[in-house]
């Protein structure tokens, strides 16, 4: 079945400071009319940091939506829309972890919530990592603690980690390099 769906308008609801709400008015066939949620998000990126011995830099940080702490890989939002996501998975990296990379390489785009959400993170895989100085925002509080990949693939199907981007991004990270990581 295919459907003709057309939007008609679309209402900002609420304008944030990494997202902003939309109400979509939306014709479906024609002949009927239903209003859709729409989250505009600018961005993100994300990345995997492999120290020499092969462990992955993680960090543990207090997620108020989820009332807890939590531990994922390094990422943040694109400091504005079309933001090369090499430069803000680079600017991740050093401002979370206090190492910076040249060799960072492309493993993965995800789409995270795509029913209501269009926010796209690119993630890269860090290695040859220089020691430099982590430079945390106002309200951020980071551990840093290297795992081997086995690790966190037990921290996953364990229920530990559930971060929709890291999860991802350790699996095809094992997937990719695993043999050979």
């Amino acid at each position: 079945m295919s459907e003709q769906i057309k939007r008609l308008k679309r209402e900002l609801k609420f304008k944030g400071t990494i997202l902003d709400f939309y109400q979509d008015t939306m014709e479906i066939n024609g002949d009927h009319t239903v209003v859709w949620d729409f989250i505009s998000h600018k961005g993100a990126a994300a990345v995997v940091p492999v120290t020499e011995e092969g462990k992955i830099l993680m960090v543990r940080q207090y997620r108020n939506a989820l009332e807890r702490y939590t531990l994922e890989i390094p990422a943040g939002a694109l400091d504005e829309v079309g933001e090369p996501g090499l430069e803000c998975a680079s600017r991740e990296l050093e401002e979370e972890t206090g190492y910076r990379s040249e060799k960072l390489e492309w493993l993965i785009t995800l789409r995270t919530t795509v029913a209501f959400c269009n926010e796209k993170i690119e993630v890269f895989v860090a290695r040859d990592l220089i020691p430099s100085k982590q430079n945390l925002d106002e309200d951020e509080f980071i551990d840093l603690k290297a795992y081997t990949i086995e690790e966190l693939k037990e921290k996953i199907f364990s229920g530990e980690i559930e971060d929709a981007k890291t999860v991802s991004a350790l699996l095809a990270y094992d997937t990719k390099y695993g043999k050979r990581a």
